[in-house]
């Protein structure tokens, strides 16, 4: 699903991309998008979006989060890694590390492992991987 804007207005059609994993639905496999991923069922996986990922109440994945912003509604187990803001909403549970420059986190709402922010916050998994590899 798209949203059309009239040409020369708006976001390119990529920044506005919104792939939705409905309720009941079970994605095994990694996801990558230019746009949003909403997640309404469960992703065995990692999810990469060049904007945003929406974990929406109810929602599960057992997997990494690598995106620009994102809001946590349901369940992460892995690690999220977002390069500007990480939101954890009310009953919602993140049970890994959370990597930010930005952090979110409303009463009632987990996150179960260690968090990092700040400018140098922002590095992708593989090489905070090889930095701890080294020491």
């Amino acid at each position: 699903m798209a949203i059309f804007t009239e040409k020369g207005q708006g976001a390119s059609l990529s920044e506005t991309a919104l792939s939705i994993i409905g309720s009941g639905m079970r994605v095994v496999g990694d996801i990558t998008a230019d746009g949003v991923v909403k997640v309404e069922g469960t992703v065995v996986g990692t999810i990469r979006a060049g904007r945003q990922v929406l974990v929406a109440k109810g929602g599960e994945v057992e997997g990494d989060i690598v995106t620009r912003e994102v809001i946590i509604g349901g369940e992460v187990r892995g690690t999220v890694l977002a390069d500007e803001r990480a939101e954890i909403q009310t009953g919602s549970t993140v049970h890994g590390d959370v990597t930010c420059k930005r952090l979110l986190v409303q009463e009632g709402g987990e996150v179960n492992g260690v968090v990092r922010m700040g400018e140098r916050a922002s590095v992708e998994p593989s090489a905070q991987s090889a930095t701890l590899a080294a020491s």
